[in-house]
């Protein structure tokens, strides 16, 4: 019943940034782990940054320093700041929500969305 909306993929150039941003569809409660990951045409899914409900921060080696994850608890939404933005960040960024409300824990997922970085 619940879906994840993401937003704010789209076309940019190199070096710029843009800052995708997720949010359940309905309140989600006791949510614990949030995160993104991406996919590449012809490549697996692999994990981009993660978030705990206590705010520690996870980044893959290749968008250290560059991507900034963070979370707004109130509104259950978890953003992706992207900066220096470069070709091979080009792919499908899938929000994902782990939710431990009891009976769970409940693993979600959004459709995602396509983040082109190309001049």
């Amino acid at each position: 019943q619940v879906q994840l909306v993401e937003s704010g993929g789209g076309l940019v150039q190199p070096g710029g940034s843009l800052r995708l941003s997720c949010a359940p569809s309905r309140t989600i409660f006791t949510i614990n782990d949030m995160g993104w990951y991406r996919q590449a045409p012809g490549k697996e899914r692999e994990l981009v940054a993660t978030i705990t409900s206590g705010g520690r921060t996870n980044y893959a080696d290749s968008v250290k320093g560059r991507f900034t994850i963070s979370r707004d608890n109130a509104k259950n939404t978890v953003y992706l700041q992207m900066n220096s933005l470069k070709p091979e960040d080009t792919a499908v960024y899938v929000c994902n929500v782990v939710s431990i409300a009891a009976g769970g824990p409940y693993n979600y997922w959004g459709q995602g969305t396509q983040v082109t970085v190309s001049s």
